[in-house]
């Protein structure tokens, strides 16, 4: 329904928004149009321009100054710019939340969005930037041309297999971090969540047998920093059953996949998978039958996390898994990228990193489960979002990290 339907501009003294036409008590009210008018944010400046004098200094003629010394000095563009403060967050408008491929315009909430919240909880400015092209090497083009502008980029909502060539070749061109948020967000904090887990019930990673059910951005990229941290075996599902290396209908990504997990061999269904095994994590929607699930192991671990309707309700999760968790904020242990993306970033252009590596990602997941280390309970093996020590670990560990494999510039 469009927002004017919902709620019309009013009219009246008080500036408020009321109901639809001939709903004069305001029964269509809806606070998530009345929060949006407008969009949520605006570019506010840092200087005053008060006098002739602040307008002289502010631009010409002292702004030609600053311009010719980054002309000769071209570093110095991060100290008298914004852009070693400025992320671009950058979507298609292929994937968005669980709307699909609903356009660019239609995406920019999504995106303004996850601007704030790189501003609240990083401290990090960030501009959204919805490209009217699907076309691979069209957006990897666009952004190359825009990146003199910005610190990092931030990929968003572009939907698999696309998403995971526009990230390779961006890194390849640019020498600012490229992170696409919905594979090593949410692979960070499952990760996070995991070792927690882990430790609540006295195992190692290395213990572990995982199954994923989803194979796109970030089935592929949990079953990565899995791996990297030293998980007993994984295996990455998708609607045909277990990736495995027997059979022919794979992607390259899923090729790739295979070739990195399944230690055990297993073939069959996700049910056929999770027999016997510690770890659920869900990310492709779609519902996990309870028989399934009872046939884990004991002080199993459920991460179901497709919003809104989680694969294994946690209802039926707590009766058979030592820890449940899910992407919803209504229910314990939320699985929330903006645990890791602001962060990660504050890190990284802190220190003007050249890009973000898998070293600094799992650094910002051992610093996010450290957080809550000493509070940990079936309840509680991840931070709030709210939690005000999240972003300062976070970017502390980055930075450090970025610093010891040798990306820092700073």
């Amino acid at each position: 329904m469009a927002a004017e339907i919902v709620n019309p501009r009013s009219d009246s003294n008080t500036g408020a928004d009321a109901g639809s036409a001939g709903d004069t008590d305001g029964a269509f009210f809806d606070p998530a149009f009345a929060l949006h008018r407008g969009g949520k944010m605006a570019v506010q400046a840092t200087v005053p321009v008060r006098d002739k004098d602040d307008l002289s200094l502010a631009y010409t003629p002292g702004v030609a100054k600053v311009c010719s010394a980054i002309a000769e000095h071209p570093e110095l563009v991060h100290d008298y710019t914004w852009k070693s403060q400025v992320v671009a967050v950058v979507t298609d408008g292929t994937a968005v939340l669980g709307l699909g491929d609903i356009g660019p315009e239609a995406s920019l909430p999504v995106m303004e969005g996850k601007a704030i919240l790189f501003k609240q909880f990083g401290g990090v400015d960030a501009v959204p930037i919805a490209l009217a092209t699907t076309d691979a090497d069209e957006i990897v083009e666009t952004v190359v041309r825009l990146a003199p502008s910005f610190g990092g980029v931030n990929l968003e909502d572009i939907s698999a297999p696309r998403c995971f060539e526009i990230e390779a070749k961006l890194k390849e061109r640019l020498d600012i971090p490229v992170f696409h948020d919905d594979q090593h967000g949410t692979a960070v904090v499952t990760l996070a969540a995991l070792r927690n887990a882990a430790k609540l019930t006295d195992r190692s990673l290395g213990q572990l047998r995982a199954v994923i059910s989803g194979a796109g951005a970030a089935g592929v990229a949990i079953a990565k920093i899995l791996i990297e941290a030293g998980i007993g075996d994984v295996a990455v599902c998708d609607r045909k059953g277990i990736v495995s290396t027997d059979r022919g209908d794979l992607t390259e990504v899923k090729r790739e996949v295979a070739g990195y997990t399944n230690k055990g061999q297993l073939t069959g269904s996700l049910q056929d998978a999770l027999d016997g095994a510690d770890v659920f994590i869900g990310v492709s929607g779609g519902t996990v039958p309870e028989e399934a699930v009872a046939k884990m192991a004991k002080n199993s671990f459920i991460f179901a996390m497709a919003n809104p309707n989680p694969e294994i309700h946690p209802d039926v999760a707590h009766k058979y898994a030592a820890v449940v968790a899910t992407g919803r904020s209504d229910f314990p242990n939320q699985i929330n990228n903006v645990l890791a993306f602001p962060g990660i970033f504050a890190g990284a252009m802190q220190v003007r990193a050249s890009q973000i590596t898998e070293g600094m990602k799992l650094a910002a997941a051992e610093a996010l489960a450290a957080v809550v280390a000493d509070e940990l309970s079936a309840d509680c093996v991840i931070p709030s979002p709210f939690d005000e020590r999240v972003a300062p670990a976070v970017t502390a560990a980055v930075a450090a990290a970025a610093r010891a494999e040798g990306v820092a510039r700073r």
